[in-house]
C-alpha cells in the first residue's frame, strides 16, 4: 500500500494486533526466590531465529504515600541501601508481588512492612513494564492517602 492511499484511509480506532515470535526451545538457566532467567530461542515475526535472554518476574508495586494533613502535602521517601547499587538511595517504598497475591495487597503489605504506615485511600495510578527489553517484571503505581502512623514490619533480609 502506498503512503498516499494509507493516510486517505480513515483510521477505525483499533490497532491491529501484532504478530508474536513463536518459541522454538526453552531453557531456564537459574531459578531464584524473587525471578528466573530464561533463554528462548525464538522466530521472530518476521521470520528471523533469534536467542533471547530474558528474566521472569512476579511483578512490583510503588507506592507513592502521600501525607495530604499537612500544606502543602507531603510525598514520603524512604532511604536504604541497595546492594546492585552499592549505594544509599532515596525511594518511594516498593517491593515484590508474591506468588499468587494481589499487586493491590502487596502494595498495603509492602507500606506497613516498610513504614508502619496503613492508608485509607488507594487508588492505581499506573501499570507500565519496568524493562522490557529483557524483563516481563510489570510495576503498579498506587497512590495511598489518609495515612496512619504504626510500626513498620521489615522482612528479615529488609533491616
Amino acid at each position: 500500500m502506498s503512503a498516499g492511499k494509507a493516510a486517505s484511509q480513515k483510521y477505525n480506532g483499533k490497532i491491529p494486533r501484532a504478530k508474536r515470535a513463536k518459541i522454538l526451545s526453552r531453557k531456564v538457566v537459574y531459578r531464584g526466590r524473587v525471578y528466573a532467567v530464561v533463554v528462548d530461542r525464538v522466530r521472530e515475526p518476521k521470520g528471523v531465529t533469534a536467542l533471547r535472554e530474558v528474566i521472569r518476574h512476579h511483578g512490583s508495586v510503588v507506592i507513592l504515600a502521600v501525607d495530604d494533613s499537612t500544606s502543602p502535602p507531603r510525598v514520603l521517601l524512604e532511604r536504604q541501601y541497595r546492594y546492585a547499587a552499592d549505594k544509599y538511595l532515596w525511594e518511594l517504598p516498593a517491593g515484590h508481588v508474591d506468588p499468587g497475591e494481589s499487586p493491590a495487597k502487596a502494595a498495603r503489605r509492602e507500606l506497613l512492612e516498610e513504614t508502619g504506615l496503613t492508608a485509607k485511600v488507594w487508588r492505581k495510578a499506573l501499570h507500565f513494564y519496568v524493562s522490557p527489553g529483557i524483563l516481563d517484571e510489570t510495576m503498579e503505581v498506587f497512590l495511598a492517602t489518609g495515612l496512619t502512623p504504626g510500626k513498620a514490619q521489615p522482612e528479615d533480609d529488609e533491616r
